[in-house]
């Protein structure tokens, strides 16, 4: 087992930062496996090689539980990929642990209930509650990163 440096270790909230990022990460790619899945149940292929690999051409096609999965996937991209910078970033400011365990903590459960209430296609408006729950964190985040780099602007 891989043990984190001396100097990383010194870096509690880093450290949080880095456990909550590999469980995004690892849910990302739970999901890009669920819509594999997706596609080869429901026969619908991105790729015309893949069709006739997987029954012809007529499996070229899209299919609205697989676009699904897609958009759950690219939502993912553009909430997830922000909060590794800011939340890089933000570990540097020698916030309190708890505090930042909190905002990665927030951040971390409502991306997960934001996949799970779009793949599932639960009720609205659940799946915006946790869009919205998760950016709270990250503009905390941003914006105690702006106050303290403001002075050097």
């Amino acid at each position: 087992r891989a043990a984190p440096s001396p100097k990383m270790m010194e870096n509690e909230v880093f450290l949080s930062f880095t456990f909550y990022s590999t469980v995004l990460i690892l849910k990302m790619y739970l999901v890009a496996i669920i819509t594999g899945q997706v596609r080869l149940r429901k026969k619908a292929f991105a790729n015309p090689e893949d069709a006739l690999r997987n029954g012809g051409l007529q499996y070229y096609r899209e299919d609205p539980d697989v676009e699904r999965c897609r958009r759950a996937h690219r939502n993912d991209m553009e909430n997830i990929f922000p909060f590794l910078f800011l939340g890089a970033i933000y570990s540097l400011l020698d916030p309190s642990p708890a505090v930042a365990r909190i905002h990665f903590l927030i951040f971390c459960l409502g991306r997960i209930l934001h996949t799970i209430a779009y793949l599932l296609a639960l009720r609205a408006p659940t799946r915006s509650l946790a869009y919205g729950v998760a950016q709270l964190p990250c503009f905390s985040m941003a914006l105690q990163i702006l106050l303290a780099t403001t002075p050097y602007w």
